[in-house]
């Protein structure tokens, strides 16, 4: 415990020294992050905070045999620990460069992947999963497990680092439960690891909390996510994702739920998975009119509260652990409910999507029913038959009203009869019909669905009506939608005028697709007839 203690303060007292100095370093390279419209900050302030985090914990773990006991002989330098070491290299290395010169998202995505690739090859890997004492063994299946896990808490720490002390104290709590846990169960080289990470953490907070001098940076974030993955690993039983390897991932709930569900969000939203945004929990809780500090410590004491769940966790492995985190899970998705989080991953736009799917491949039955009647408007060989066929397109869609304005009558005239006889009302007969916004008649009360062929100065149209209807108060209202599509490119007039009663019958969400496939079907069949 002794060892623990002077090891933390090793690691505290060289970041309470080093911090300043990589401060006044940043700002001489030119390594600052200016105010944007993401950042909280209004003055540029340096974001290369890492450096002093990673040299303060190497000098703690470089000085850690300088006095020999009982559990500073349990750390070697061994091919483990070494890979594990390069791996991290890497990732603060491509950080670092981020933080002088802007990687492409994908490139970072690459050198994560490195990364965590290194530090597999020297055996810091997730050989399998152990769960109510079965073990399952991964296989092939080990690798990807192994690069999700640090890539998850790489970018889940990375992402919570938008306010002053965020990120650090969050990983500060973790580092601090680690060591608890590790000595409590007397197996004190993991808590060697975190002892020094955490104090390490602890000494540059006190540059970093509100109002922050200097920031972490990517190096820093990366850095911090990379060792917490590759630690919790290193300190399991035979590398099995068991309760005790869980426990880094439970005490960082907050900035992984974070990490998992900011890309679904930007890619349900249609915004590229990997651009940053004001989306995330902590932005939330701007948003909602909180402060920075307040907010900071609001998540300080979610962290607190889950880092004592999980010391009852690990005491209690069983089923009153198993419901305390179904409990946990419930209420932390209402309280992220509330702040507005998961406003587009709502189970009716799910829903929604999955009938727009259904619908664009044709599994639902009316889709291909539509389709089939599209098919039969290109088989029909008269003008009568295809707007037999329109008629009953149109009474799937739900609209009320329709009418199919054609070319002038000499040249359109014969397709409805034989012999050049067209059944075209005479203009004595039936005056109420012949104008489509005529007076307050009712249509024929003896059929629920009406066609007729009108004819409005020297052009025929084709009239039809699904149920009852008054022209002038029942289709010039507010909740009446008109649409008028165009049938030709000559100019010659020929449209499809369309109305439907919203107020009775809303949109489905297939309407206008299923009406832009109508609208070319009618175009192509009334150039062929």
């Amino acid at each position: 415990m002794t060892t623990l203690l002077c090891l933390f303060l090793v690691a505290l007292g060289s970041a309470l020294v080093l911090t300043p100095l990589v401060k006044r370093l940043g700002v001489r390279l030119g390594a600052v992050d200016d105010p944007a419209e993401r950042k909280v900050h209004t003055t540029p302030i340096p974001r290369v905070g890492g450096v002093a985090v990673l040299f303060a914990f190497t000098i703690a773990m470089a000085l850690l045999n300088l006095h020999v006991t009982r559990v500073s002989e349990l750390f070697t330098f061994d091919r483990q620990t070494a890979f594990g070491l390069y791996g991290a290299l890497v990732v603060f290395g491509c950080g670092l460069w981020d933080d002088f010169r802007r990687l492409n998202p994908w490139i970072k995505l690459l050198l994560q992947i490195l990364g965590a690739t290194i530090a597999f090859a020297g055996g810091i890997s997730i050989g399998g999963i152990v769960v109510g004492g079965y073990s399952l063994q991964l296989g092939v299946f080990s690798y990807a497990v192994t690069v999700f896990w640090f890539i998850l808490f790489i970018n889940a720490v990375n992402m919570i680092d938008g306010l002053d002390g965020l990120a650090g104290g969050v990983v500060f709590f973790t580092c601090l439960l680690m060591v608890i846990l590790s000595v409590m169960r007397t197996d004190y080289l993991p808590g060697i690891y975190f002892a020094a990470l955490g104090g390490s953490v602890l000494g540059f907070l006190r540059y970093n909390f509100n109002p922050a001098s200097i920031f972490l940076g990517d190096s820093g974030s990366y850095f911090l996510g990379y060792a917490v993955a590759a630690l919790s690993i290193m300190g399991s039983v035979k590398s099995q994702v068991g309760a005790l390897m869980l426990i880094p991932l439970l005490a960082l709930g907050v900035p992984v739920f974070d990490a998992i569900l900011a890309p679904l969000r930007r890619w349900v939203i249609g915004q590229r998975m990997f651009r940053p945004d004001r989306g995330h929990i902590h932005h939330r809780l701007l948003a909602m009119g909180l402060s920075s500090r307040k907010v900071v410590l609001i998540l300080y004491g979610v962290t607190l509260g889950l880092c004592l769940l999980a010391i009852v966790v690990v005491n209690f492995r069983n089923e009153v652990a198993g419901l305390v985190l179904v409990i946990l899970g419930g209420v932390a998705l209402i309280m992220i409910r509330k702040t507005g989080y998961l406003e587009y991953l709502a189970v009716d736009k799910f829903y929604g999507w999955f009938l727009d799917i259904t619908d664009a491949v044709g599994l639902s039955r009316e889709r291909r029913t539509f389709l089939a009647l599209q098919i039969e408007m290109n088989r029909a060989r008269t003008m009568e038959d295809l707007c037999v066929y329109l008629g009953e397109a149109l009474e799937m869609l739900k609209f009320d009203r329709a009418e199919l304005h054609l070319r002038k009558a000499e040249s359109k005239v014969s397709i409805w009869g034989e012999k050049g006889e067209a059944p075209l009302a005479p203009d004595s007969a039936a005056p109420e019909r012949r104008n489509p916004f005529g007076n307050d008649t009712l249509a024929p009360p003896s059929k629920e669905i009406f066609q007729d062929i009108l004819k409005v100065g020297d052009k025929p149209v084709w009239s039809w009506t699904r149920g009852y209807y008054r022209r002038q108060t029942d289709f010039m209202k507010e909740e009446v939608l008109k649409i008028d599509l165009p049938l030709s490119q000559g100019g010659d007039g020929e449209h499809l005028l369309l109305m439907k009663d919203l107020a009775r019958d809303p949109l489905q969400y297939y309407t206008l697709r299923r009406l832009e496939h109508l609208r070319r079907t009618l175009r192509s069949n009334l150039s062929r007839l």
